[in-house]
């Protein structure tokens, strides 16, 4: 469900009616934070967290953080023309300079006399730190989510972003409800979500849109199928869009027709979890008190032992960002966390139920960004 898709310019951005992105003082930000963890100089090459510190939306970037105050992007020739332009579009083009090479870790090794302590992400592979401790003699460190949580507070141009990239996901999904009848199949539903998506304005989905019917809905990341959708199916849908390289996530939960009593309970516990959990977010909130407020709700209705993943996670350039909300989380929420709250129930051989709405953190509490009603039940044709 993730990657990360290149933007457009910020005359594009404007066009759409949203304020440009721009990366000042990331870079300072990022230095604060090496510092604090004794670390003199830094290879980031995670693309999300590329683009987030420099604009750059290329498939092959490595920022270099230099501890005298310097900061290089390595990039290949494709990207040679790219970007300049797109760090000096995002506000960076004096901070960072671009070096055009094949391999990172020799074409700035001269760059790194003094270093003692070189950070690296943790997705650098083993080959790639070997290489880097051959052309440098430092001593690499991991780099674990500090650029993640960074990015963890959006600004007011991301979080323009992702809301509109939720308000697509909520025309899609509304476009789409009518159809929900008997003899429908799940991939024909996925590809008119991802039809409307698009036709709204976005370039795509998120992520892989789900929709899981009847037992399918048992799995909570079921693949769509060609099971025909039948009278009384649950059916869960879980649609996010994408804008300028961020994304959106919601959940819903129909029923075709009258819901069964135990569809019936399940899908009032779930709703009545989901409310829970969003009722207690707001800043300076633990995010593992959020996951206990939903789990809270489902433990008294007897479903507890059904609410078999994570109640929540950050979302953002990627899909699953910080903060994580799950039990025992102890991420303190600030304003500016845009986060998921969707607790779900899931049952072997007849189906399940999941609510989703993508939230933000506020000075005072949050704000929903997505906005399709929770009403669950499909009136079928007489």
């Amino acid at each position: 469900m993730s990657g990360l898709a290149p933007g457009p310019s910020d005359a594009a951005s404007e066009l759409k009616g949203l304020p440009p992105l721009r990366v000042e003082g990331r870079l300072r930000r990022l230095r604060d934070r090496l510092v604090a963890a004794g670390v003199d100089a830094a290879a980031i090459v995670e693309p999300a967290n590329v683009r987030w510190l420099t604009g750059f939306t290329g498939s092959n970037g490595t920022v270099v953080v230099l501890g005298c105050g310097e900061a290089l992007l390595v990039t290949d020739s494709r990207y040679a023309e790219q970007a300049p332009a797109q760090l000096a579009g995002a506000g960076c083009g004096g901070e960072v300079e671009v070096v055009v090479a094949r391999r990172a870790a020799e074409a700035v090794a001269g760059r790194l006399e003094g270093a003692t302590r070189l950070g690296l992400e943790d997705s650098v592979a083993w080959s790639e730190q070997i290489r880097w401790s051959e052309a440098v003699e430092v001593e690499t460190v991991p780099l674990t989510g500090i650029v993640e949580s960074l990015r963890a507070v959006k600004d007011s141009a991301e979080l323009a972003r992702i809301e509109a990239a939720a308000g697509i996901a909520d025309t899609a999904l509304a476009s789409v409800v009518p159809m929900l009848r008997p003899g429908i199949t799940e991939s024909h539903l996925q590809q008119a979500l991802d039809g409307a998506i698009r036709s709204a304005g976005a370039p795509g989905p998120a992520y892989d849109t789900i929709v899981a019917s009847g037992p399918n809905a048992a799995l909570p990341h079921a693949t769509p199928t060609g099971r025909r959708l039948e009278s009384g199916d649950l059916v869960i849908i879980d649609i996010g869009a994408l804008v300028d390289g961020y994304r959106s996530d919601m959940t819903r939960t129909f029923v075709l027709g009258d819901p069964s009593d135990r569809a019936a309970a399940m899908l009032e516990a779930v709703e009545r979890s989901q409310a829970a959990g969003a009722a207690a977010v707001a800043p300076g909130v633990e995010a593992g008190e959020i996951d206990k407020a939903c789990r809270a709700v489902l433990d008294d209705a007897g479903m507890g032992d059904a609410f078999v993943h994570g109640t929540g996670h950050g979302v953002g350039l990627d899909i699953h960002e910080l903060p994580r909300v799950a039990s025992g989380s102890a991420a303190t929420l600030e304003p500016g966390n845009v986060l998921t709250v969707e607790p779900g129930v899931y049952f072997p051989g007849f189906g399940g139920v999941r609510v989703e709405d993508l939230l933000v953190v506020t000075d005072s509490g949050c704000r929903p960004l997505t906005l399709h009603p929770k009403t669950s039940l499909v009136p079928l044709p007489a």
